[in-house]
């Protein structure tokens, strides 16, 4: 019997295929993502009870593309009867997908996808939200917490998207040479973000989402076997690699958080790191240099020390100033701050971080305040440590997380 976590898993697989593969079809993006959050929704509601079908995607195929069909005769009397019908039905021959369609020259439909959600008609932070709700599958509570604004703010923001690209009359292909640098940036922007969603999952019980990292990894693999000699999209999967690769260590067995310093590194990922680095290194000597780069060459220092107390925070807090100024960022320069502490001590990365207290998208932050704790606690302000994991605790809404801080904050309270 197949769990609900993995039909929710294979769901969130087929979504972005099916949702491509419509639209190349039909040409309406909108009506196709409207579509394809209709049979996801019937297929959540009936597969744990009836079973996965033998063919799920061309079940998904059909039970969207039956609701775009009606959606285009506008007759909605016909389209509530036919959606019974095709949430019953495995799939129909004629508007499944056949042996072409079902992988598209060049590799997967997805990769078209992204790029469409990035259409030059979009505004960045809407290309952005767009990606990442028909790709990458987050719900827009997430997409607001990756943007920091608020999910009333996020919403209509992808709404707008949907209708602006409908409103462009975008086609479903690769940009023209000229467009794609542009669009690359934004993709690659993109996948960052879901990679971060999945490493420290922004709510909910767990601190890893395997889906989120394997997908972001998967479709930057793909973007670099079309641009294989890009630095930064090799710097991307690099620095994904380097990070995933900590991830057997981040957790107990009860899902607990374990602090970099304190993980068991004989578990890290060594084909992971060995790759990673590679490629960091490879980009870094024959590339421009860029955020993702330097960002990957951050996690390699961090991996290749045996224990805490070999990294080198020097040179990691060279690479952040180096990236502070390239890409100017409130969470570089928080990280930063960690590097100057471990190096300068922490009274100087305190002062640091009060350099990013009137930033409106830090400022209700929790890892502003979970890193102030940190500092606090190094530089002996135990007191002052404790209320600032409290706050941190109250303003994050990762369980695992808030557990961690909650646990730091009661581990001062009872010391003497």
């Amino acid at each position: 019997m197949t769990t609900t976590t993995e039909i929710e898993d294979l769901l969130r697989e087929l979504a972005p295929r099916v949702l491509g593969l419509l639209v190349r079809r039909y040409g309406q993006f909108e009506t196709c993502e409207d579509a394809v959050q209709e049979a996801l929704l019937a297929a959540s509601l009936q597969w744990p009870v009836e079973g996965v079908p033998r063919n799920a995607q061309a079940w998904m195929t059909t039970v969207a593309g039956r609701r775009v069909i009606d959606q285009m005769r506008g007759d909605q009397a016909r389209r509530d009867r036919e959606a019974a019908v095709a949430a019953r039905t495995p799939y129909d021959e004629h508007l499944a997908p056949g042996p072409e369609e079902e992988r598209p020259p060049g590799g997967d439909d997805t990769l078209t996808l992204l790029f469409l959600c990035c259409h030059p008609a979009l505004t960045p932070a809407s290309q952005v939200a767009l990606t990442l709700r028909a790709v990458g599958g987050l719900t827009t509570a997430q997409i607001a917490r990756a943007f920091l604004v608020p999910e009333a703010t996020m919403g209509p923001r992808i709404s707008r998207a949907k209708k602006q690209i409908r409103d462009a009359g975008a086609s479903f292909g690769m940009p023209p040479e000229d467009e794609r640098a542009e669009r690359l940036r934004v993709v690659l922007h993109v996948l960052y973000l879901i990679f971060n969603e999945g490493y420290a999952a922004t709510s909910g019980p767990d601190l890893h989402r395997h889906d989120l990292t394997g997908e972001a990894i998967r479709l930057a693999r793909m973007v670099r076997r079309l641009l294989p000699d890009d630095g930064e999209v090799a710097g991307l999967l690099a620095l994904m690699l380097l990070t995933d690769a900590r991830h057997p260590a981040r957790t107990t067995d009860d899902g607990a958080l374990v602090p970099l310093e304190e993980q068991d590194r004989t578990l890290w990922n060594a084909a992971a790191i060995e790759e990673g680095t590679a490629l960091v290194t490879d980009a870094m000597a024959r590339s421009p240099l860029g955020p993702y780069q330097l960002q990957a060459a951050i996690a390699a220092v961090h991996v290749h020390a045996p224990k805490p107390e070999d990294t080198d925070w020097r040179q990691i807090a060279v690479l952040y100033r180096i990236l502070e100024r390239v890409a100017p960022n409130p969470m570089v320069t928080l990280n930063r701050a960690v590097a100057v502490a471990m190096t300068e001590g922490p009274r100087a990365g305190l002062d640091l971080l009060r350099t990013l207290e009137d930033d409106d998208r830090m400022a209700a932050h929790h890892r502003l305040h979970a890193v102030r704790a940190h500092l606090l606690e190094m530089a002996g302000d135990h007191v002052a440590a404790r209320e600032c994991y409290l706050l941190a605790a109250r303003r994050t809404a990762s369980l695992p997380e808030q557990r961690y801080l909650l646990s730091r904050a009661a581990r001062l309270s009872t010391d003497p």
